[in-house]
């Protein structure tokens, strides 16, 4: 039923693509209200800890919209796939998903490294 639904979402899905670990990034889902009522976002719930959806309490006027910032902290390594649930207007559900993958930063400049290491068993070996 388009014109009469409260909740409109420019988009159900984010894929964040490669995040790097233990840095947390987050995006904006934008929220439309395309009914004659009020919207009135209940609850915004994550499948796991590491998502975090941050959104306004304040009802959203007809024709208004709204954002849900949906973060996400890259604790593990690998991909993700990650849902959000909205709850709005009495018991009515939305689903949002994040997907990436996170990779892990090397703690030291990598290729040189190995080299030296190379270097000096050879010379032990003298």
């Amino acid at each position: 039923s388009q014109g009469n639904d409260l909740l409109v979402l420019r988009e159900t899905a984010h894929d964040f693509g490669k995040i790097q670990q233990g840095r947390p990034t987050t995006h904006a889902f934008l929220v439309e209200n395309k009914a004659r009522d009020t919207l009135q976002i209940q609850n915004v719930q994550a499948s796991c800890g590491c998502t975090t959806p941050v959104w306004s309490r304040e009802p959203v006027a007809p024709g208004r919209s709204s954002e849900i910032n949906v973060g996400y902290n890259a604790s593990a390594e690998g991909p993700f796939e990650k849902t959000v649930t909205i709850f709005y207007n009495g018991g009515q559900i939305k689903t949002l998903t994040i997907k990436g993958s996170v990779y892990k930063m090397p703690t030291t400049p990598a290729p040189l490294n190995t080299t030296v290491q190379l270097f000096k068993q050879t010379n032990t070996n003298l």
